[in-house]
């Protein structure tokens, strides 16, 4: 569905912008139940609408994703990681914790055949300037792979795992309650549906091994610490049939020496004599974009500022750039030749200026 069809998520879930996380949880959950698919099946206008709460409360029950839709609206979603649901199946593994809060008991769907893999969480630390301009990184990770030798089944090659006799295969024995099915494992297998006799010499049964895997990623420009990529189905794989978990990279962006980051502005220090304080000069500053020349004005102060536009951080999911902050530090001098002395008097009785008649050790060795 394009962004320009999208209906607004608050509508969808019939809350207002203002309502917090127990409203719009209390709204997905009366939806929930209203057009789950087993309640309606083979109905697609209720299955459409269940895709569309789902999406609507993933946004809205999430501050961050919340706080981009408020202010850019679906387009502010792009690039955040941010999953579109298209298949009933993926709903189910994605929220069978928040429906086995709303109803005490999950679905036989979303248990058992459609579990997912588990998610991977890894920092991925980037240059402040890397982060200004955007990059391309490799990133390596670790994580467990469909076993080779079994196939995934576990089982020594040439031998097959039996199934369970309690639960005949399913891995849950179920009990209906109205349209719901009411599921728990089975404790004979753990949930597996079948019992293994030989164990696979690779994988000791589990039907998995650990994989390096590397990965070329694309971060955006703009991005801060803290901040999260996902990259969907680079995860740990399902050896239950369901997809792959996802790979979340959390953004650290290493500090930069004399560059501090303030959101889209950069700070940074320049210091300068008494003298060029006076008279004036002009110097050049390193910004994360390249090196700029600023003036400094005759009778600038100390802590005077100079703004450079637009030489700051890009505005992610937004236009144009923050602003680079030079903060203005004049430096005293502890000690001076016996000529700067003389002038500096001879400034001073112009200037009508009470000085101490006496060095104190000013004089520079």
């Amino acid at each position: 569905m394009s962004d320009e069809k999208k209906r607004d998520y608050y509508e969808i879930l019939g809350v207002s912008r203002n309502a917090d996380i127990k409203e719009i949880k209390s709204a997905y959950r009366r939806l929930a139940f209203q057009y789950h698919p087993d309640r309606n099946p083979g109905d697609k206008e209720a299955e459409e609408k269940f895709k569309e709460a789902s999406e609507a409360y993933e946004v809205l029950s999430n501050p961050q994703k919340r706080e981009l839709y408020d202010r850019y609206g679906h387009e502010g979603l792009k690039g955040t990681g941010f999953h579109q649901y298209t298949d009933i199946d993926d709903i189910f593994s994605s929220f069978s914790d928040i429906f086995e809060d709303f109803f005490g008991f999950s679905t036989e769907r979303g248990r058992r055949r459609y579990s997912r893999g588990a998610d991977i969480t890894q920092k991925l630390d980037i240059t402040l300037r890397e982060a200004a301009t955007g990059v391309e990184k490799e990133v390596e990770i670790e994580r467990q792979a469909v076993c080779t030798n079994c196939n995934g089944t576990g089982s020594k090659p040439g031998t097959n795992p039996q199934t369970c006799p309690v639960c005949h295969g399913r891995g849950q024995v179920s009990t209906r309650a109205g349209f719901m099915v009411i599921s728990t494992t089975c404790s004979r297998c753990r949930g597996e549906g079948r019992i293994i006799v030989e164990k696979c010499d690779v994988c000791s049964g589990v039907g998995s091994v650990a994989q390096k895997r590397v990965l070329k990623v694309k971060i955006p420009p703009g991005v801060d610490t803290g901040m999260q990529l996902r990259l969907a189905g680079e995860g740990e794989v399902s050896l239950k049939g369901g997809r792959a978990g996802d790979l979340y990279l959390v953004i650290n962006v290493v500090e930069d020496e004399g560059l501090v980051r303030d959101g889209e502005d950069i700070h940074s220090n320049v210091s300068i004599s008494y003298i060029q304080a006076i008279l004036g000069t002009t110097l050049k500053v390193r910004t994360v974009w390249d090196e700029r020349e600023i003036e400094i004005k005759p009778g600038t102060q100390p802590d005077d500022t100079i703004r450079i536009p637009e030489a700051g951080m890009p505005r992610l999911n937004g236009y144009g750039r923050g602003d680079h902050i030079v903060h203005i530090k004049v430096t005293i001098p502890k000690k001076i030749s016996s000529e700067e002395e003389r002038l500096l008097r001879e400034l001073a009785e112009l200037s009508n200026v009470k000085t101490t008649k006496k060095s104190r050790g000013l004089f520079r060795r």
